[in-house]
Parts: structure tokens; C-alpha cells; sequence
């Protein structure tokens, strides 16, 4: 048997038995090594406030409707941040071997079963430290965010949010030639989005962001405001900091009323245009090029590269019989963690 992290009922996470399951000419098997937790969507689970709990997402019509829910507890083997190594190669497979490691996404589970053309894809180069590979889909979003901002070289880009998907989107955006204003309430969190490169860094809880990014941009405001935070009085704050006209990119999942969200403010008088981000599209300009595997193998090569640092965020490894602990320093102590990684050990323990 196979173990995953099942949310059993709100605000509780167990480690339950799986059923592993044969495996075919042409797939292979991978022992998960670390998975990564999501402190925003798992959590929105793990909490119980994510709408596909309480109602109905249709995908023909593209709306949350009530006549019923998308899914309920129990809510098994969520996550998106894996790593693994192969362990056995079904007869006609060739372009996989048993020891090279997949970095993917298949949920907090000990292990999975993948075909041969996947896996090739998602190989990890010899000597990579494997815990990069947890940072695909968390990459591929906050690359996605770089993509709907539409950032120019030279341009003031100010990041609201300094969790996991933050410090990689202020990290590339100063790949991308931005001058980069990192904001966030958290001492810890500030000093780490310096030390990768931030330029500014502003304390969300001294004053108003908004009248400081302006003295920082001689009173013109950011060319662009990333809000990575889910929360809606920073959406209206990085809405007050960008110049009249421009963008702001809303990248966190919001979650109920959008208290502290005044729109009749600066959003109605300085024309700001809010785009959301998210993963499950692309700009429609970027769509003949850009996919989620192109933004996912992209992230995992500048990590490759050191061009993106990832491992420096992780703060806590815990083994995956930890995981309730693990949720609970997420939802309870958000300011005392950051990449929280669940280690599956030799055996998938």
C-alpha cells in the first residue's frame, strides 16, 4: 500500500493508506522524495473556505453555481509541488531509468504511476539538488503573473506579498529588468526578498504604501502592482500605489467579501486596470507559445540555472507523518513559516 495526505474534515490532515496499482509497458513508477504545501489553495481546502466545497464550478458555462458542490470531504491527495525518483520502468519503456528523478505534480501521496512521455519530459539534470523539482507549478504560477504584467525594461515593479509565489514573482521581475518595490508586514520575509534582489522593500503595516511608492517613483506611482497575497485591502492598496492608468496583476486567491476593497477610490479615478492571474490560462496574446508545461519547465531551468533561487525559501522540512503539525504552523503561524516541504524518507514513511 501507498499513503497520501487526506483533509478528513476542516482544519484536520491525516496520512491514510492508498491502493498502489500495476503498472503498464509503457509507464513508470515514481517514489515521491518531497512534496511541497501550498499555503494559499491547499489551505483554502484544509480551512474549508474554498468555493468548490460549498458550491459547483461549471466548466461549460465558466460559474460557481449552487445546486450542488465540486468536492467534499474527504479531500484526498491535494498538492501540486512533487519530486520523485523512479523506481521501476514498465518493459517497453526506453527513454526513462529506474534512479532518474521527475519533479511534477501529483499530490501528497508516496508515490505515482506516470506514462513514459511524461516523466521523460520532467527529468531533472544529474547533480540537481532534488527539492527544485517541488517548484514547478508554483513557478509556472508565479511566471504566469510576469507574463499577465507585461513588464517593460526600466519600469518600477512594485510586489505585494512576500509568501512562497511572491518572492519568485520578485525575483522575476528583476529578471525581466524591473526595478523591484517588495512589500509585505513581515520582517523576515522583507529581508529575504532583499537578499534575492529586491531593490526597495516596505513594511505593509508603517504608514500608507501608496504615498511611500510614490515618493520612491517621483510621485508617478509603480508601472505595475503585483498582488500575491490573497488578501483584499492589499489589492486595494497596490490598486492606490500603480500610476494612473496602468495595471495591476491579482494573483492571490481571494477568498469570501472582498472587504477593504473600496472601488470607487483610486480604481475608479485613475483608470486602473486589475487583471487577474491564474493557472489554468495564459495571455490570450501569449497563447500560440506559452503553455503550462513551457511555463513550468521554465521556472525548473532558471532554478536549474541559478538564475531563480527556490531552496532559499524553504523554511521547514518535516517528514509526511508530520503533516497535520505541518497544516496546522500554515494556518495557525503563517508568519513563522514559508516553503514548508514534506519529506516521504526511503520508504515513503
Amino acid at each position: 500500500m501507498a499513503t497520501m495526505v487526506s483533509f478528513t474534515g476542516p482544519r484536520t490532515a491525516q496520512v491514510v493508506e492508498e491502493a498502489t496499482r500495476p503498472l503498464g509497458d509503457a509507464e513508470v513508477r515514481i517514489r515521491t522524495l518531497y512534496s511541497g504545501i501550498s499555503a494559499g489553495t491547499e489551505l483554502t481546502a484544509y480551512r474549508g473556505s474554498n468555493p468548490y466545497l460549498t458550491k459547483r464550478w461549471d466548466e461549460a458555462g465558466r460559474l460557481f453555481v449552487d445546486d450542488a458542490t465540486s468536492i467534499d470531504y474527504p479531500v484526498d491527495g491535494w498538492g501540486y509541488e512533487e519530486v520523485g525518483e523512479v523506481t521501476e520502468v514498465g518493459p517497453a519503456v526506453t527513454a526513462v531509468h529506474v534512479g532518474d528523478r521527475i519533479w511534477g505534480t501529483w499530490g501528497h501521496r508516496s508515490e505515482t504511476v506516470q506514462g513514459e512521455a511524461q516523466a521523460a519530459a520532467r527529468i531533472l539534470p544529474l547533480g540537481t539538488d532534488p527539492r527544485i523539482g517541488i517548484f514547478s507549478q508554483i513557478g509556472a504560477i508565479a511566471l504566469n503573473v510576469i507574463l499577465d504584467a507585461d513588464i517593460h525594461v526600466g519600469e518600477t515593479v512594485a510586489v505585494f506579498g512576500l509568501g512562497v509565489p511572491g518572492q519568485l514573482v520578485a525575483q522575476l521581475a528583476r529578471l525581466n529588468g524591473a526595478r523591484v518595490i517588495a512589500v509585505d508586514g513581515i520582517a523576515s520575509r522583507r529581508d529575504l526578498a532583499k537578499s534575492l534582489g529586491a531593490h526597495h522593500v516596505l513594511d505593509a503595516r508603517e504608514g500608507s504604501v501608496g504615498e511611500r511608492i510614490r515618493e520612491l517613483t517621483d510621485g508617478r506611482g509603480a508601472d505595475v502592482c503585483l498582488e500575491v497575497t490573497g488578501n483584499y485591502a492589499a489589492l486595494h492598496e497596490a490598486i492606490r500605489s500603480v500610476a494612473y492608468s496602468s495595471r495591476v496583476v491579482a494573483a492571490g486567491f481571494m477568498q469570501g467579501e472582498g472587504s477593504g476593497l473600496r472601488l470607487g477610490e483610486e480604481f475608479h479615478h485613475n483608470r486602473v486596470a486589475v487583471i487577474a492571474s491564474q493557472i489554468s490560462g495564459v495571455a490570450p496574446a501569449l497563447q500560440h507559445r506559452w503553455d503550462r508545461y513551457r511555463l513550468a519547465s521554465t521556472a525548473i531551468r532558471l532554478a536549474v540555472e541559478g538564475r531563480l533561487d527556490v531552496t532559499s525559501l524553504i523554511s521547514h522540512s518535516l517528514p509526511v507523518s508530520r503533516a497535520g503539525d505541518a497544516f496546522q504552523m500554515l494556518d495557525e503561524r503563517p508568519q513563522d513559516a514559508l516553503q514548508v516541504v514534506l519529506s516521504f524518507g526511503e520508504a515513503g514513511e
